[in-house]
């Protein structure tokens, strides 16, 4: 009889850590989400760009690896970091007209 089965990961591999993410939008949407992840922390990992294809064509799809720091604090107010007003979604939304 063969031994036990050992559930759970090899010790060859390396341990993985941190936050991971995965992006979709299109090439702009993908650098500003980019650019504000790099924001909250620092990219350890950083994939290659995927096209999706029908009807998610001229969108791609990007993979990344973070470490953030947990204890980090958000600015808090009515600007974010860049100084730019935060959107109220409640309003927005009451203000929106059907497609």
């Amino acid at each position: 009889m063969p031994g036990s089965r050992r559930d759970g990961p090899s010790p060859r591999d390396a341990r993985l850590s941190g936050l991971e993410v995965w992006l979709t939008g299109t090439p702009a949407e993908l650098d500003a989400a980019t650019a504000a992840l790099t924001d909250a922390g620092h990219i350890t990992q950083h994939g290659t760009r995927r096209p999706l294809i029908g009807a998610d064509a001229g969108r791609y799809r990007l993979y990344l690896r973070l470490s953030v720091a947990a204890g980090r604090q958000r600015p808090t107010g009515s600007a974010d970091a860049t100084g730019g007003a935060l959107i109220d979604l409640a309003a927005a939304r009451a203000q929106r007209r059907p497609a």
